[in-house]
């Protein structure tokens, strides 16, 4: 994969929007994925552009629009997505509570659950539940694409944001050295926000992350 954010298989659309949370508002740039091949594909993380994300999708079918966590700047525009392709919104059950601050009139459709298999166009995505940032936080690794979509659980530089509700940092780094570092150092992470980075280049930084607590 020359190109680290595209492949035959990955489209990264970068949309903008705000992330609120504990009575805060934030300006963000979220990446939102689409994995699959000319025919079929799942979305992770709608955010804030449905039609942004619609274009990238075409006329192919989405299998689901899956979830990484609940905070409203991934979950935004879930629904209207979802409806819009005939297609089940997937998140982790923990996540519940962030879920109903943004749809409270709306449940997801379906679970996402560690170990779970998702499939589209040939490419297979293994849920690994990695709570911490939220407690339904989940990764989706696509071993095929030597890449592991992270969500807000592991960026180019350390961990996700823990200092929020329903956040811990001991959880996020339990989640980090005993899941996405266990996995081959030239796989890519693609992240929830800002630039790729790769488990081979994080993984030294882990007593540094420890070291500043965050």
């Amino acid at each position: 994969m020359n190109d680290p954010d595209r492949s035959e298989a990955i489209t990264r659309v970068v949309t903008s929007g705000t992330f609120s949370l504990d009575g805060g508002t934030w300006e963000v740039d979220n990446n939102v994925w689409v994995v699959g091949d000319d025919a079929e594909v799942v979305v992770i993380d709608a955010a804030h552009d449905a039609e942004a994300i619609a274009d990238a999708v075409g006329g192919r079918r989405v299998v689901a629009v899956a979830c990484t966590h609940a905070h409203d700047d991934h979950v935004n525009r879930a629904p209207e997505l979802a409806d819009r392709f005939g297609a089940p919104v997937l998140v982790h059950p923990a996540e519940a509570p962030l879920w109903r601050m943004t749809h409270p009139d709306r449940a997801p459709d379906g679970e996402l659950a560690d170990g779970q298999l998702l499939s589209a166009g040939g490419v297979d995505l293994r849920v690994l539940h990695t709570p911490g940032h939220s407690p339904g936080s989940v990764c989706l690794h696509a071993p095929a694409l030597s890449t592991v979509f992270t969500g807000d659980t592991l960026f180019q530089g350390g961990p996700g944001a823990t200092g929020r509700s329903y956040s811990s940092f001991e959880t996020i780094i339990d989640s980090i050295r005993g899941t996405l570092l266990t996995l081959p150092g030239d796989t890519v992470v693609r992240t929830g926000h800002g630039d790729p980075t790769s488990v081979g280049a994080e993984a030294p930084h882990l007593a540094e992350w420890l070291d500043r607590g965050h």
